[in-house]
């Protein structure tokens, strides 16, 4: 298991920044524009993202891009470009762009989504302006238009933390976690959250560490039917195995006990642990050992337990 980051950004990999001057307008937000991969034509997604009136957008670039860049930042010079030298996580490369827009609030869309149903950036900062959440999340819709159950719920079976996917039927319905990290979040609020963790590299597992620290801390997550998001094609399907970062999620997450004002991980934790770390009795106490310095550095930024985040989540409306 990778350190446990203490502070924001702590961790990031390299890369270098082209174009990017800005708007004259002010909406207040910024898109921050992940690639998947494939043949998606970039002109097209910029023009929208103009269209729509963001005051700033990130681009995330991958290592081995090929293509023309220095046309397209001319041709959008509201665009930023962050190209990275390494690969990097989807979460790790997230926090390198929020370092990079100074707009207060940032929505995060794939290179494969479009907009839908949108009056404009203005409207969604609006929209934050009202909601007490730091992240908000859209409706997400596949290709023929149909909402897709990407709200989560967490639920304890048979002693195990399992999620169960929803659909969105009512305006600020909760959710353990932005599906796909798309949503509109709080620059600052998201800072202080810690935002995601680098060491992390599964996303399933960083939204998940992303998603129970933040309803651990305080914080909500809630989604929106005013912003939908489409897909222009396949939805991506979520990677549950049980790997290293299960391991930093269960520590960071589900093992701390929290009593009176404060969190805590318990000695008593670890022989559990050990038994199901797959490493030897060192490495495991090495592993144990940090994510206890981490929730002790924390302590006081926990307000609840994973059991009572699980049991008093609120049930859907019919």
């Amino acid at each position: 298991m990778n350190t446990i980051p203490t502070i924001f950004n702590q961790q990031r990999a390299s890369y270098t920044v082209v174009g990017g001057a800005g708007r004259e307008r002010s909406s207040g937000i910024s898109a921050i524009l992940l690639n998947r991969g494939g043949r998606y034509l970039k002109r097209t997604v910029f023009q929208e993202l103009e269209k729509a009136g963001f005051d700033l957008v990130v681009s995330v670039e991958g290592p081995r891009e090929n293509y023309d860049l220095e046309d397209l930042s001319i041709r959008f010079p509201f665009v930023k470009f962050l190209i990275l030298r390494e690969n990097a996580s989807v979460g790790e490369q997230i926090n390198m762009a929020v370092d990079e827009t100074p707009c207060t609030r940032f929505l995060v869309l794939w290179n494969d989504q479009r907009l839908s149903q949108i009056k404009g950036a203005e409207r969604i900062a609006d929209r934050m302006l009202d909601a007490r959440s730091f992240c908000v999340v859209p409706s997400l819709l596949n290709p023929r238009m149909e909402i897709l159950p990407t709200l989560i719920a967490p639920a304890y079976f048979r002693g195990s933390i399992k999620t169960v996917p929803l659909s969105p039927v009512h305006e600020g319905a909760p959710t353990l976690y932005p599906f796909d990290a798309v949503g509109v979040y709080e620059k600052d609020r998201f800072i202080k959250l810690g935002g995601f963790d680098p060491g992390i590299r599964n996303l399933h597992w960083q939204l998940m560490d992303f998603g129970f620290r933040a309803h651990l801390w305080g914080e909500s997550i809630r989604s929106t039917q005013v912003l939908r998001v489409r897909y222009d094609g396949d939805i991506p399907a979520e990677d549950a195995t049980i790997d290293e970062g299960y391991k930093a999620f269960y520590l960071k997450n589900l093992a701390p006990a929290f009593r009176g004002d404060s969190a805590h991980l318990p000695i008593r934790r670890f022989p559990s642990y050990l038994m199901r770390s797959g490493v030897g009795p060192f490495d495991a106490w090495s592993e144990f050992a940090e994510a206890r310095h981490w929730v002790e550095v924390n302590r006081y930024r926990f307000v609840r337990d994973a059991r009572s985040v699980t049991e008093l989540w609120e049930a859907p409306e019919s």
